[in-house]
């Protein structure tokens, strides 16, 4: 079998789904999305907390950020299908004074870019949002009401299902072996199914993404690393509602997700690889974290069978990697994102349809997410990393 197409994407999850229902609604409905598993989602989407925030460190996060959320709040409107935005808030809880001043300094950053609701909290106010904490070594905090979670598996279903209604092919249980590339262009896309011609590829194939650069004799610095997430039996003396409380001593983070708490920390003993098992000995190490911050986490149930482990596509500065290949013509990226592929992906399929439609985006300058800062040494200080 072979066919042609104006654009393939390569990675039907959220991000890939994204680039295909921006170049769908802008009239580019020649489009085929590739996806390997035989349903869509199934790698890093599904395994997402499913946050989403503009209490970032940098201005192009920060951008993001605002246009995703903004987006995310009207996503019915756009796609005609739910996004389950929720606007619980992120709730950042400092315990020294470091702390403080970079939140203080982080609001700066972002009321300059746009973001206005952002405020700083006491104590008293952290305690009052979530009156179980313990909360002895707490000198305040940042909270931004605008700040919260999405459903990813509505997300992703309301951007493909747009897309495709418009005309955008989806080939799933197709695996891609290889790119077609000639006198330093992409040509086409090679399948375990066939070839498809086409001048313009898109890599949105999440943390297995440097291997397919590869494929087109190109380098891209993304590695894959586990993120494990806990997920509690039924929570209540905890609020129904309450913000996402980082907690910034330890990196340990927790909300509520209906009759049950998911957590998450990242394992500083967590090495890179392709690990997608969750492992029962992390229920102990996080829990140490928990017990220390909600006393009465210690008398609640964790089932490891409703846990689960996802990868993050770690980029060297933790910032995504978006943007054409300096060295491929027509092969463009969106991929790096380091786990915060879900919360901007609306701005990310936007930029990637824009770029591959009229070589730039007005709405995000998205310049400095470029490949070519790695080699060029202007790498992305991204600090605020959950």
């Amino acid at each position: 079998m072979s066919e042609t197409a104006e654009v393939v994407i390569i990675g039907g999850g959220i991000v890939g789904s994204s680039v295909a229902y921006n170049l769908a609604r802008q009239g580019c409905t020649d489009v085929v999305i590739i996806e390997r598993e035989e349903k869509q989602g199934l790698g890093s989407t599904s395994k997402s907390m499913g946050g989403v925030r503009a209490q970032f460190a940098t201005p192009i996060n920060i951008q993001m950020s605002i246009y995703s959320i903004d987006f995310f709040s009207r996503f019915e409107e756009e796609t005609g299908h739910t996004a389950d935005y929720r606007a619980h808030g992120y709730l950042f809880a400092a315990t020294t004074d470091a702390h403080l001043n970079y939140l203080r300094e982080n609001q700066e950053k972002q009321r300059a870019f746009g973001l206005d609701n952002a405020v700083m909290v006491t104590r008293d106010e952290i305690v009052e949002m979530i009156p179980q904490l313990m909360a002895d070594d707490i000198i305040g905090g940042s909270y931004c009401p605008t700040d919260g979670f999405v459903d990813p598996n509505s997300v992703l279903t309301g951007f493909s299902r747009s897309a495709r209604e418009r005309g955008v092919r989806l080939q799933l249980d197709t695996e891609v072996t290889g790119l077609s590339v000639e006198d330093g262009a992409i040509r086409g896309v090679k399948t375990n199914k066939g070839e498809i011609a086409a001048n313009k590829v898109v890599n949105a194939a999440g943390p297995w993404a440097a291997g397919l650069a590869g494929m087109a004799g190109a380098r891209l610095p993304v590695t894959p690393l586990r993120r494990q997430i806990v997920k509690t039996q039924r929570c209540d003396f905890l609020p129904a509602k309450f913000p996402m409380l980082i907690d910034m001593s330890t990196g340990f983070h927790f909300r509520r997700e209906g009759d049950a708490i998911l957590m998450a920390w990242p394992d500083d003993e967590e090495t890179p690889g392709f690990k997608t098992a969750f492992t029962p000995e992390f229920i102990e190490k996080i829990l140490i974290h928990a017990v220390n911050r909600v006393p009465q986490f210690a008398d609640l149930g964790v089932n490891p069978h409703q846990c689960w482990a996802g990868m993050y596509e770690v980029s060297p500065d933790h910032h995504a990697i978006i943007g054409q290949d300096p060295g491929v013509r027509g092969l463009f990226y969106a991929n790096g994102f380091s786990g915060h592929g879900v919360m901007h992906s609306p701005a990310s399929g936007r930029i990637v349809a824009d770029l591959i439609l009229h070589g730039r985006c007005d709405v995000l300058d998205a310049t400095p997410l470029g490949v070519e800062r790695f080699a060029e040494g202007r790498l992305l200080e991204e600090t605020a990393v959950l």
